[in-house]
C-alpha cells in the first residue's frame, strides 16, 4: 500500500514537460476518423485536423518530434493516467468532474451538443421522445442527451461514424455530439451522391461543449507551456 501511494505521488509530481524534451518525442492521443479534428488522410497516410495543427504547434515549439496514438472517448483519460501518452487532443469537452481527475489548457474551441438526422424528421426534441439515439460511449454527449431526453433509448457506440451508419440504416433517429463534429460527418454524407442533401443538423442545442487540451493532474510546467 505504502509503495502504491509513493508510486501514486510521483506519477502526480511528474515534469512531462522535462520528459518531452529528455526522449525528444511528444506523444499525443488523437482521433484519426473524425474530420476535422483528427483522421488519417487517405492519400498521404499522414494525421490532419484541428486538433493535430495544435499538437504539432506544440512539438514544434517544443523541438521535439510528435508521435499520435488514436484514442477513443472512452479509453483517452485512462491512457493519459497511465502515461500511455503525454496529453489529450481528442475533440474533449472540459468540465468539473474530468477536472477531478486530469488537468486542462485554456478552451481553445468552442461549440455545442447537437444532432445529426434524415432531413424533416427532427424539428424539437419532443421528436425525440421514445426514439433511440446514437452517440459515442464515455462522452459528455452521452450524458448530456440521457439527461436532455430521459425518454429516449441512447445507443453508445465506439465512435460517431458508428452512429451515423445507425442513422442510415434507420436503426437511431439521431446521432447526436458537438455541432462541429457533426459537420464533418454531415459534409462525408454531402460528398456522397447517393446520400448527398439527404441529412441535416438541426438548429437544436442541449449544451455547450468548450474543448481543452488535456494533461495528467498536477503537471503544473506542462500545463503553463501548453497554455
Amino acid at each position: 500500500l505504502v509503495a502504491g501511494l509513493v508510486f501514486s505521488g510521483t506519477a502526480l509530481a511528474a515534469d512531462t514537460l522535462a520528459e518531452v524534451k529528455k526522449k525528444g518525442v511528444l506523444v499525443a492521443g488523437v482521433k484519426d476518423s473524425l474530420p476535422p479534428f483528427g483522421s488519417v488522410d487517405p492519400n498521404t497516410k499522414e494525421f490532419v485536423g484541428y486538433d493535430i495543427d495544435f499538437v504539432k504547434y506544440i512539438g514544434k515549439k517544443l523541438g521535439v518530434k510528435v508521435e499520435y496514438k488514436p484514442v477513443s472517448s472512452a479509453n483517452r483519460m485512462p491512457m493519459l493516467m497511465e502515461s500511455r501518452i503525454d496529453l489529450i487532443a481528442a475533440t474533449m469537452t472540459k468540465n468539473p468532474e474530468r477536472a477531478k481527475q486530469i488537468d486542462f489548457s485554456y478552451t481553445y474551441f468552442l461549440t455545442e451538443q447537437k444532432f445529426l438526422t434524415k432531413k424533416g424528421t427532427v424539428k424539437s426534441l419532443k421528436n425525440l421522445e421514445g426514439q433511440k439515439i446514437g452517440t459515442a460511449k464515455g462522452s459528455t454527449s452521452e450524458q448530456n442527451v440521457k439527461k436532455a431526453v430521459p425518454s429516449a433509448t441512447v445507443l453508445s457506440f465506439d465512435d460517431y461514424p458508428q452512429g451515423v451508419l445507425a442513422v442510415q440504416q434507420g436503426k437511431a433517429i439521431a446521432v447526436t455530439t458537438d455541432e462541429s463534429i457533426l459537420a464533418g460527418q454531415l459534409g462525408k454524407l454531402d460528398k456522397n451522391p447517393a446520400t448527398k442533401g439527404q441529412y441535416e443538423i438541426p438548429d437544436l442545442s442541449i449544451s455547450e461543449e468548450p474543448y481543452g487540451i488535456g494533461m495528467r493532474k498536477g503537471d503544473a510546467n506542462f500545463v503553463k507551456f501548453v497554455n
